[in-house]
């Protein structure tokens, strides 16, 4: 017996962006789509000190530049680098960024702590 999948396509041109932590965010595959995990398309300029209890983060910066700071550490941004943002890490990005995050598990929109 097969599991019958259901795919999606999503265009971040068709999804209407709001204002969130790390900046305006267009959420691609959301939790309630069933997915194991969620993909955000994010505008970042002013991205708040956050972390999350439950959830890891992947970035993938599609464009500009910038840096992120993960606890104490900060490192430097530019496209096509990917950041590994583990459960528990205070971060942020900095600097005119947009980028794809991949959130596993789902529901990082109720797992935000902001910090400032």
């Amino acid at each position: 017996m097969g599991v019958k999948s259901t795919f999606l396509r999503r265009d971040p041109e068709e999804v209407k962006p709001w204002a969130e932590t790390c900046g305006q965010i267009r959420c691609l595959i959301e939790e309630k789509d069933g997915a194991a995990g969620e993909v955000h398309h994010v505008q970042i300029k002013e991205a708040k000190l956050h972390y999350h209890k439950k959830t890891d983060e992947f970035y993938y910066v599609i464009d500009g530049q910038g840096k992120m700071v993960l606890d104490d550490h900060e490192i430097e941004l530019h496209r096509g680098v990917v950041v590994y943002v583990p459960r528990g890490t205070k971060h942020k990005a900095v600097g005119d960024l947009t980028v794809l995050t991949v959130c596993v598990p789902r529901g990082v929109l109720h797992d935000v702590h902001e910090l400032e």
